[in-house]
């Protein structure tokens, strides 16, 4: 192998730990790359110290160097911001989507290369086919993986061909099970029954309500129904999202906490939250516009296409059609989909390839 140096993102996880320990036994120069993307806060729940002695303990039994490299300053610059930026305007965003386009697959990335690698990779569950021949020339497609419950395509829908043009994605052929059964069977037993890891990426398992007031001031307001009667206060429409039935407080008189509520809206002006109890129509969707989608080795070329799509990560793929607007769409459902968030994402599918996506309008 003339070109067979691949640096690996280590997570101190047992994903990225099997991904560095197959490209071992393929004959890879394997390098484990640590990212620390946040700088932690007093007394804070984020497990970066642990996860990277779980990593060095991976590194040491595999046999292969590892480092550490500190990019919370791109973090808070390119992802955090925009974070915060969404929240204060009343939407929802998902981070992790923006730290995979510019931190893993673009600041990791150039440092990576800066240490000689031919390769990336990454323990994500989804998979990769370079070289695809089209109108254009050659390009590379990202493909879903094989353990369709794991599959991590819908959070790398705003990377692009040519971010995925080196990288090697060992998971993409493999049940989560069986990355288990392989980190056991060849000893990694700092990681191979560790937990996954859940929350948002760069903060962990914490209250999120609590974290998210250390940096936008709460502007408390009325709860009100769709008639407009107050029926309780809200802590800030930042901590709510269409849907919501938890949490929301309701109750007092009219015996409203014995009601079902859901939340239907956001009045940023009056800064109120809608609120409804009984059927949720209000929260079904027919279609949706987003402003601009990253195809992932080309659009198709009809203006007008058929094809599958989710607007959240654990929701089956759901038949549509899309018409372009510009760089834009107009996505229109067979049937309509509940509770479509604005700041989410809307990530397309053909068959086995995720197309990309865009932020819902």
């Amino acid at each position: 192998m003339e070109r067979n140096k691949a640096v690996v993102g280590m997570s101190g996880g047992v994903d990225s730990a099997v991904a560095a320990l197959m490209l071992k036994d393929r004959g890879y120069d394997v390098v484990g790359l640590f990212m620390h993307n946040w700088e932690e806060e007093e007394g804070g729940a984020c497990t970066s110290a642990d996860d990277w002695e779980d990593a060095r303990s991976v590194a040491s039994r595999l046999g292969i160097p590892v480092y550490s490299v500190n990019f919370a300053k791109e973090y808070m610059d390119r992802v955090f911001s925009y974070f915060l930026a969404e929240y204060k305007a009343g939407r929802t965003p998902n981070p992790d989507v923006l730290c995979n386009r510019e931190i893993k697959f673009d600041a990791f990335a150039h440092y990576a290369r800066e240490l000689g690698a031919d390769y990336i990779a990454t323990g994500h569950y989804c998979d990769v086919r370079h070289n695809v021949k089209t109108e254009n020339g050659a390009t590379s497609y990202l493909i879903k993986a094989a353990d369709e419950s794991k599959d991590q395509t819908y959070f790398l829908n705003q990377v692009t061909a040519e971010q995925l043009a080196d990288v090697i994605f060992p998971l993409g052929r493999m049940k989560k099970t069986e990355v288990r059964a392989v980190a056991e069977r060849y000893g990694l037993d700092a990681v191979a029954k560790k937990k996954d890891s859940t929350g948002i990426c760069f903060i962990g398992e914490r209250n999120f309500k609590k974290f998210l007031m250390n940096y936008l001031p709460a502007r408390p307001g009325n709860i009100v129904d769709e008639s407009g009667a107050v029926v309780g206060r809200h802590d800030g429409l930042m901590y709510y999202t269409l849907g919501q039935r938890r949490g929301l407080g309701i109750g007092g008189k009219k015996d409203y906490a014995a009601r079902r509520w859901f939340v239907v809206g956001k009045d940023l002006g009056r800064n109120e939250l809608i609120v409804s109890c009984g059927e949720d129509d209000r929260l079904f969707s027919s279609s949706l516009t987003t402003p601009d989608i990253n195809f992932i080795g080309g659009a198709p070329a009809e203006q007008t296409f058929r094809c599958t799509a989710k607007t959240r990560y654990r929701q089956p793929e759901q038949p549509c059609t899309v018409r372009m607007r510009g760089r834009g769409a107009e996505i229109t459902f067979d049937s309509p989909q509940r509770a479509v968030t604005p700041g989410q994402y809307v990530v397309l599918y053909s068959g086995e390839r995720c197309l990309g996506g865009g932020v819902i309008d």
